[in-house]
């Protein structure tokens, strides 16, 4: 596959991962409004799903767990593990739109963090007037909203931490993508769940969750978990899985900036099915709003790397290219003195 494919493939990946995540995880929630545990029980999955895969399987390679990544992919966790909390309680408390509007706001903090530590050019005009228009709509949608109108700014807490963590967990993230040496594309994902879920497991203890799992398991025993329940559950964790695979791949393959719009575009299908779903939808300005903040994500165009930072990379491929080829050389000559000793002496 060559690049400009592998990186269609990937948005494409991501794409739907992201945008059925949103919607499997509020049905979820509905049945079973547990989002710290319910969060849990996906990362354990992806952890089971990635080593019987390898050990049982043989089919995918894992990287070996090393001090060196886990420090970086630590602080990463943490912000993840954050960001799905606020995640959580905005779904829980809120309509789909509500996060989606919010994360659309995100690429304005992600353009600024993608220059000051990523090394990209400034947005060009265009793309700054694509950014605008992500603003204008999140505060259009914001000035039709129901909730805002009765509740104010305290409608808007969870989703507001939400938007700053996933800002910097956005940037940080391509960061450990371009300075953490793993070799497979399951190493990310091992890392984030593997870290993910003990501080899951605080927020669950926090927000009385246990105790909830324990009422409901007095009052209804094994009949809590209904069939419907237990197949959106398992359908979680398959896709919160595809998830960890897709989005690192694509956060590899474009800016800070762009992976998040990416995310920004793709929920247009889950407000369409949102607004089929639950009766808790936006109105239709709030909704025309929207539409503009994924007009403005369309329009957006990557910012280029800097000049000294592109010739910095440069040099650096040129440096491992040649160390590969040598290498490869060496190989090829020891090879073809194994097979004729003779050829050493002449």
């Amino acid at each position: 596959m060559n690049e400009k494919n592998e990186v269609i493939t990937s948005i494409l990946a991501y794409s739907f991962c992201s945008g059925s995540l949103v919607l499997i995880n509020k049905l979820i929630l509905h049945e079973l409004p547990y989002p710290s545990l319910v969060i849990t029980f996906q990362l354990w999955a992806a952890i089971f799903f990635i080593y019987s895969l390898h050990y049982c399987c043989g089919i995918i390679d894992i990287d070996a767990i090393k001090w060196n990544a886990v420090r970086p992919y630590l602080m990463y966790t943490i912000a993840f593990s954050l960001g799905v909390l606020c995640n959580m309680k905005s779904l829980s408390l809120s309509n789909v739109e509500t996060i989606i509007v919010f994360r659309a706001l995100a690429p304005l903090l992600v353009s600024v963090l993608d220059v000051a530590f990523l090394g990209r050019e400034w947005p060009s005009f265009r793309s700054w007037m694509a950014l605008s228009l992500i603003a204008f709509g999140a505060f259009g949608y914001a000035a039709s909203d129901e909730q805002f109108e009765s509740q104010g700014l305290m409608a808007y807490f969870w989703p507001t931490m939400y938007l700053f963590l996933i800002s910097f967990e956005m940037a940080y993230g391509k960061n450990i993508v371009k300075s953490v040496d793993l070799k497979t594309r399951s190493g990310p994902v091992q890392y984030t769940n593997m870290l993910g879920w003990p501080p899951m497991l605080l927020f669950a203890h926090g927000g009385g969750e246990f105790q909830l799992v324990h009422e409901k398991w007095v009052e209804d025993g094994p009949a809590m978990f209904t069939s419907s329940s237990l197949a959106l559950l398992c359908l979680g964790c398959v896709v919160g899985t595809g998830i960890g695979y897709s989005g690192w791949w694509c956060r590899s393959k474009v800016s800070a900036t762009s992976y998040t719009i990416i995310g920004v575009i793709n929920k247009c299908t889950t407000v369409l099915i949102n607004c089929l779903i639950w009766d808790k939808h936006a109105a239709p300005k709030g909704i025309a709003s929207l539409v503009l903040c994924l007009v403005g994500g369309a329009l957006y165009k990557q910012a280029p790397m800097r000049k000294d930072i592109a010739k910095q990379e440069d040099l650096q491929d040129d440096i491992i290219a040649s160390i590969t080829t040598d290498v490869d050389e060496e190989k090829a000559l020891l090879s073809e003195i194994e097979e004729d000793p003779g050829k050493e002496d002449a």
